[in-house]
């Protein structure tokens, strides 16, 4: 079982998957408990195709592991890790979608010059693509490629600038040994501003080590403040994520010192929204609101997009958009009922997952089991449902013209997918 466990993550995929197998055939076998399976979904899993400990046959394992009953991957401008995510929900028997999260220019827009769901660049926007049909995962790999060369540019020049403002710490970061060795960049996978910091706090760990020595050295030469409960986790030679909790802090506190805006990687909300339509993708616009405190400490406390959030939603549902997604443990219930209220009203699907990208976060969303979020259940089967039959016939899809008029209601239509999915499974 050990040997299957750290296999999960070898460097290859075909090892991967064979690892999953024997673990399947022990569960099979009784010599491994089977996990009771629930309602919980999750449709935002990250895996190292982006940032995340988790190739997707682990995030798959995981997923399974943790009783879902089922599982979406959501990576940052790729698509390449979704095929062995296939492979694993099948071998797994867990019913999976998949996804991709990109952003786009809100240039030439009401929003131009706003500050939107990203809190490092105005104008700018995170969108998940979700519901990809198998038989639209190339075309989607060719669309993205572009985006990830030109943001390898970027990061090179944020490396550049890391170093810069690293220059006293003794340790200097070289972005091909250390930034892309972290990443699944050669098979198609992108790099990320947490690649970057994962890189560095892993150097300044080897540097001051795990204590006291650490944090002066990040209050003192690079002047962050390290709050009483971050200090506890940096200084805690038994904390097995202190690189995490490190990296954490370093993406709150740095990016905004080392980092260039994103053009050339960021497509035109129409287009990419043209680019969905015409591939049978469900593009949903993914909710932040104004943020009290990040989950995870990885974001200042911050005004997003609630204080002009009808517009923005009227705006994005005129631009062709079928979906808002949102995360019930990010927000507060008053935030949630206004967002579902207006998805209610201009007749947005609901979709939701828990952002999975580190090792201490819990896959499934215990927030989601208020009565309140039912819908979002129904919403990840559907999605399910979409991908099966839109991979046979886009015009199948969930939102296609010829589907839209046989079921021009959204929870019809929503209910229908749900039972097509569940059919198979």
């Amino acid at each position: 079982m050990q040997y299957s466990l750290a296999h999960l993550n070898d460097p290859n995929r075909a090892t991967r998957l064979d690892a999953l197998r024997r673990l399947k055939q022990l569960v099979d076998k009784g010599e491994i408990a089977a996990p009771a399976r629930g309602n919980d979904v999750n449709n935002h899993i990250h895996t190292t195709y982006s940032f995340s400990p988790y190739s997707p046959s682990k995030a798959a394992w995981m997923a399974y592991s943790a009783g879902l009953s089922t599982a979406g991957i959501m990576d940052h401008d790729s698509i390449s890790g979704a095929r062995e995510f296939i492979e694993a929900g099948k071998i797994l028997g867990l019913p999976v979608t998949i996804g991709a999260e990109v952003r786009a220019s809100f240039n030439g827009t009401p929003f131009e010059g706003r500050k939107i769901n990203n809190p490092d660049q105005n104008s700018c926007a995170y969108l998940a693509l979700h519901g990809v049909p198998h038989s639209r995962i190339d075309a989607l790999v060719a669309y993205l490629d572009p985006l990830r060369q030109a943001r390898d540019k970027r990061n090179r020049q944020m490396t550049d600038n890391l170093n810069s403002l690293l220059a006293s710490s003794g340790v200097a970061l070289d972005y091909d040994k250390d930034v892309v060795t972290l990443s699944e960049w050669k098979d198609g996978g992108e790099v990320t501003e947490r690649h970057l910091l994962f890189a560095v706090a892993g150097k300044l760990i080897g540097e001051y080590g795990i204590g006291n020595e650490l944090v002066d050295f990040l209050k003192n030469e690079l002047g962050i403040n390290v709050s009483d409960k971050v200090a506890a986790k940096l200084t805690n030679s038994a904390n097995q994520h202190v690189r995490y909790d490190l990296l954490n802090l370093l993406k709150g506190e740095l990016v905004a010192k080392v980092y260039v805006e994103a053009t050339d990687e960021c497509p035109h909300v129409a287009d990419l929204a043209a680019f969905a339509r015409e591939n049978g993708i469900v593009l949903a616009y993914a909710y932040l609101g104004d943020i009290a405190e990040s989950p995870t400490g990885d974001k200042k406390a911050q005004k997003c997009e609630d204080e002009y959030l009808d517009e923005l939603i009227a705006y994005i549902k005129e631009t062709g958009f079928e979906a808002v997604t949102y995360m019930p443990s990010r927000n507060t219930r008053k935030q949630l009922e206004r967002v579902r209220a207006l998805c209610d009203k201009h007749g947005l699907f609901q979709i939701s997952g828990e952002d999975i990208n580190q090792p201490s976060q819990e896959f499934i969303c215990k927030a989601m089991r208020d009565p309140f979020f039912a819908n979002l259940y129904d919403a990840a089967w559907a999605l399910i449902g979409h991908e099966l039959l839109a991979t046979g016939d886009l015009s199948k899809g969930m939102f296609s013209e010829e589907t839209k008029r046989l079921h021009p209601d959204l929870n019809e239509r929503i209910a229908y997918y749900r039972d097509a999915a569940k059919s198979k499974f």
